[in-house]
């Protein structure tokens, strides 16, 4: 008896020990990017030297879904199954594709988010040399969204680390980025929601002016409400400077709040039970600034599910939190969600056509 105590306590004590080194290794490991990093602006062969205004042009954005999410896949951050990619082969077929459906797609600009570069659960293919593949003749532009302690959660097949980021792709020559930190939470939800950021890229238009275009992801499993609100507020500030400074102004990606404001009566499931889908405030938006929430009521299309299962158009609760914040000298004339019937991520692409005024 007292040797299997012994044993047993030594187990546990090995156990314990274990857990110890692995939350020194989460705390010791962890570091913020800074703010205000200066991002390397990959030049495109064929990119014009300026935006022209009075024309009609297009813009894309799309959260890629790390390449994971065919329509059979769960994630368990949503309450799903699965932490990784079902194989390394489906990862890189599905980002493969969806570069394809991009360059298909022909825009002027591509506002692209949650591009693994280096991470366990997409088996550590570069998803940004595959999705700019196609682009070699445009501007390009990398920010590192976070860069995550190995998490050892699910035990029996972690999600791991990641070094994952966000890609701004133009037809027009970009002559600086910036990356800027967003407020994140503060103690152990931070290791959840990682690090967050947007992308300030700078294009010349043909009358001396600027297209500020910017491409963010903001927070989703944040649980404290004001952190969301500050992200935006720091938005904020920095479109109405470019705004006070005669700049057009456009907004673009994954704003992880409902935009719709009750998308669930629209596409058929209650989101009742997803509390991180919240409205999006609109009374927030300064003055000089428009939404564009992609939307077609005679063909009404969301542009995520929650993936908490596999895809099931009358089961899976579905939203449109992918969209624009233009400022009102950029007309937008058209804005819609490209069905794509979640087969690669559980994002479908949003596009809006555009003139700037």
């Amino acid at each position: 008896m007292k040797k299997a105590l012994k044993i047993g306590g030594g187990i546990i004590g090995a156990v314990l020990l274990l857990l110890l080194g692995y939350v020194i290794y989460v705390f010791a490991a962890y570091d913020r990017i800074e703010d205000n990093q200066e991002l390397s602006v990959q030049a495109g062969s064929d990119a014009k030297s300026s935006v022209p205004t009075g024309t009609p042009l297009n813009i894309t954005s799309w959260n890629i879904g790390f390449g994971a999410y065919t329509d059979d896949y769960s994630f368990f951050m949503d309450g799903g199954e699965y932490s990784r990619g079902f194989s390394e082969d489906i990862v890189g077929e599905t980002v493969e594709k969806m570069a394809s459906d991009l360059a298909e797609m022909d825009s002027d600009f591509y506002l692209v988010q949650e591009v693994d570069v280096d991470a366990t659960r997409s088996y550590h293919i570069n998803e940004y040399n595959i999705i700019t593949r196609p682009f070699s003749s445009m501007s390009k532009v990398y920010a590192q969204n976070y860069d995550s302690p190995y998490l050892f959660y699910p035990i029996l097949e972690p999600h791991g680390k990641s070094v994952a980021g966000i890609v701004t792709m133009s037809g027009y020559s970009i002559t600086s980025s910036l990356r800027r930190s967003l407020p994140i939470q503060s103690g152990f939800a931070k290791f959840l929601d990682l690090d967050r950021c947007y992308s300030i890229s700078r294009i010349p238009a043909d009358n001396g002016k600027e297209l500020i275009l910017i491409n963010f992801h903001l927070s989703a499993y944040t649980t404290d409400p004001t952190v969301a609100e500050s992200q935006l507020k720091m938005l904020y500030s920095d479109i109405n400077a470019e705004y006070e400074k005669g700049n057009y102004v456009i907004c673009g990606g994954d704003f992880n709040k409902d935009l719709l404001r009750d998308s669930g009566s629209i596409f058929g499931v209650s989101g009742d039970d997803y509390s991180w889908a919240q409205p999006f405030p609109y009374d927030s938006v300064p003055e000089g600034f428009n939404v564009i929430a992609p939307y077609n009521k005679d063909n009404p299309v969301a542009s995520c599910r929650n993936a908490d299962k596999p895809w099931d158009a009358s089961t899976n609760f579905q939203l449109t939190i992918d969209g624009f914040i233009i400022s009102d000298n950029v007309q937008c004339v058209q804005s819609d969600v490209i069905d794509k019937q979640f087969a690669c991520s559980d994002h479908n692409p949003v596009y809006m056509n555009f003139i700037l005024k």
